[in-house]
């Protein structure tokens, strides 16, 4: 069983910047799609990013784009979120997600209920 542990979250000012990390431990496997979602209150959890196995297929939603960054190191079993220029629309609790599936099925939102989830970090911006 794979374990997601996020870190990186915290407190910034609007134009500000954050980086999140996605530790996976247990039976990992780097042939996992990995990626990121977000829940802000009263919302539903939304996806943001999503990176394939290799890194080389990469997605993010539209309010993202250009602004966030996602990364992975294998040899780490680590994904990366770098977050720039945030906007207090990004406020939210941000969750890791691994899936055997495609970085194009969680870009979708496929099947999330068969994913594996981290137990989330707050991200808070003021304006």
């Amino acid at each position: 069983q794979v374990q997601l542990v996020e870190s990186g979250g915290g407190l910034v000012q609007a134009g500000g910047s954050l980086r999140l990390s996605c530790a996976a431990s247990g039976r990992t496997s780097s042939r996992s799609t990995m990626g990121w979602f977000r829940q802000a209150p009263g919302k539903e959890r939304e996806f943001v990013a999503a990176i394939s196995w290799d890194g080389g297929t990469l997605y993010y939603t539209d309010s993202v784009e250009g602004r966030f960054t996602i990364s992975r190191d294998n040899a780490k079993n680590t994904m990366y979120l770098q977050m720039n220029s945030l906007k207090p629309e990004d406020m939210a609790v941000y969750y890791c997600a691994a899936t055997g599936a495609t970085a194009y099925a969680m870009a979708q939102a496929m099947a999330l209920r068969t994913y594996t989830w981290g137990h989330g970090t707050q991200v808070a911006v003021s304006s």
